[in-house]
């Protein structure tokens, strides 16, 4: 990103020379060829376009159904949902923890009939759903199973993604209920229960961009999501699992920011060095376990209250980068998130923004467009080779649930926070609008506005439901789930038992928090060192 000094550098501190020329990056193997620099697809959007997965979720299960059906008539080609925080929490909506937060930062879901209602008219068998979920990844999935079942949908139709990445929760996020060793085993309960009964489901998301939005570099988004993805798979290696029967449906959701060269080689450099991890470290031997394939966000730290219209400027910057690095699906946030939740209009200036891109601009016509540039390429090699190294130092302290335990991932990331406030407020960074080039009057921006209804009108769902429901048959279902949990099969099948049953999320977070206990602390309970 440049700076106002005399130097330039990125933002993950890589010096910039005025220009390059030959011998600035080592060539690198074809699109579709490991280890995949240039893109894991020969021909990358040639042949289709990425998804246009736009992330929405809001108020009631009705509300968000109608937005969902609007931005598909618009033509957006993948769901993507927003959960409320109770709902990432664990809370049903009449909990009193829930006050306030109900449908506010995504859509209320209690229980299976939220979840029907969520999804009505929505074909399943055809549209892919991503689900931004993850301590309670488990509940969520098994309930758009149990939907897609009620409509007669083959659970080898379904297709889609469940986020299940708890390790950035306690690092980056915070949105954790369990200690991290049976948060660990949930993650990987849903991987073995997916790998045989949705198949084509990807079963987790690994996620740096929240790490990213916490205040990391992009380096170390690269090498803090990768050290947590080589621990679920080490997770699920000593759960029994066959890495090359789960790798090839992990994912991967990266932020987009505003430094544009840096952003397209980041993407090209998490190709590269997952492809090794995979290969070289765990062994596996079919090259689709070796292919990063990976969500992106436009960055939501990077949008400004003032002067909001200049976001659409930067979203299109940041989608063009993700677009240019080879990503598989794209959401692209609304000019107006840094004000509330996007409207309508602001939601569809958004899809419009990635069509663009696509059918406009004639970047899709060719795979890794940047590829020879000679800057693109050195920052490649240089990103790849810091990303490495980082990785070898949370290796060194132990692994991810050991490095978050002893703060190390938390102050590294606090730590490129800091530096880059700094910089902000010191001026050395230009945020246009903010820093730079402001203006006295206020830009008025009409944002999206919850009806104060909302809230009662879900715990009155709530009460009947367990009026109207078989409160015996949920009673049975809870107390098998938790007799599981206190042994060592999958907790997926008594879940989905009571799910059935009607119970709410609330209902079997409970169960588990019983038996689990809660982490009150992001510091992980497991001894330093210690192998989940």
């Amino acid at each position: 990103m440049t700076t106002t000094d005399d130097s330039s550098r990125t933002g993950s501190g890589i010096d910039l020379a005025p220009v390059y020329g030959e011998g600035a990056g080592s060539p690198k193997p074809l699109p579709g060829e490991y280890p995949f620099t240039r893109g894991i697809y020969p021909e990358m959007y040639r042949r289709r376009l990425w998804t246009m997965r736009q992330y929405s979720g809001f108020g009631t299960a009705e509300e968000t159904n109608q937005r969902f059906k609007y931005l598909l008539s618009q033509g957006q080609t993948g769901l993507s949902v927003a959960f409320d925080l109770p709902t990432q929490m664990g809370y049903d909506s009449d909990n009193p923890r829930a006050q306030g937060e109900v449908g506010r930062v995504g859509v209320a879901i209690d229980s299976l009939q939220d979840m029907e209602a969520l999804l009505d008219g929505i074909p399943l068998e055809t549209v892919s759903t991503s689900m931004t979920i993850n301590a309670t990844a488990s509940s969520l999935l098994l309930l758009y199973e149990l939907v897609a079942e009620q409509r007669g949908v083959a659970p080898g139709q379904l297709n889609g993604t469940v986020q299940n990445d708890i390790l950035k929760e306690y690092a980056a996020r915070g949105t954790y209920i369990y200690p991290p060793r049976p948060s660990m085993r949930l993650v990987t309960d849903l991987m073995a229960y997916a790998q045989h009964r949705i198949p084509n489901w990807n079963t987790i998301s690994i996620s740096g961009y929240h790490i990213r939005e916490a205040g990391s570099t992009a380096v170390q988004e690269i090498g803090f999501t990768l050290s947590n993805a080589i621990a679920y798979v080490s997770s699920a290696l000593s759960a029994g699992l066959d890495v090359d029967e789960f790798a090839p449906r992990l994912s991967f959701f990266f932020n987009a920011h505003n430094d544009f060269l840096e952003e397209v080689a980041k993407f090209r450099a998490a190709r590269q060095v997952w492809a090794e991890v995979m290969r070289d470290r765990f062994g596996a031997r079919n090259p689709r376990s070796w292919l990063l394939r990976f969500h992106t966000q436009t960055g939501g730290s990077t949008l400004t209250a003032q002067q909001p219209l200049n976001n659409i400027v930067r979203v299109a910057l940041q989608a063009m980068s993700a677009v240019m690095g080879g990503t598989q699906s794209l959401h692209t946030n609304g000019f107006d998130e840094a004000l509330a939740l996007p409207t309508e209009q602001a939601a569809t200036v958004a899809l419009r923004t990635q069509q663009i891109i696509g059918y406009e601009s004639g970047v899709s016509d060719v795979a890794d467009p940047f590829g020879g540039s000679y800057v693109v390429e050195y920052l490649t090699d240089r990103m790849a080779e810091a990303a490495r190294s980082l990785i070898r130092e949370v290796d060194e302290r132990g692994g991810s649930v050991a490095a978050i335990e002893n703060g190390f991932i938390q102050d590294r990331i606090e730590e490129s926070a800091y530096a880059f406030q700094r910089a902000v407020d010191e001026g050395r960074e230009v945020i246009v609008g903010v820093n730079r080039f402001r203006q006295e009057e206020i830009e008025e921006v009409q944002t999206l506005r919850h009806r104060a209804e909302l809230e009662e009108e879900q715990k009155t769902r709530l009460r009947r439901l367990r009026v109207n429901r078989d409160n015996g048959a949920v009673d049975s279902a809870l107390k098998r789930l938790a007799d599981a949990a206190r042994g060592t099969e999958n907790l997926l099948p008594p879940m989905r038992e009571a799910h059935a049953a009607l119970a709410t999320i609330g209902e079997v977070t409970d169960a588990l928090r019983a038996e689990f206990g809660t982490q009150d602390d992001p510091a992980p309970t497991v001894e330093a060192g210690t192998s989940l």
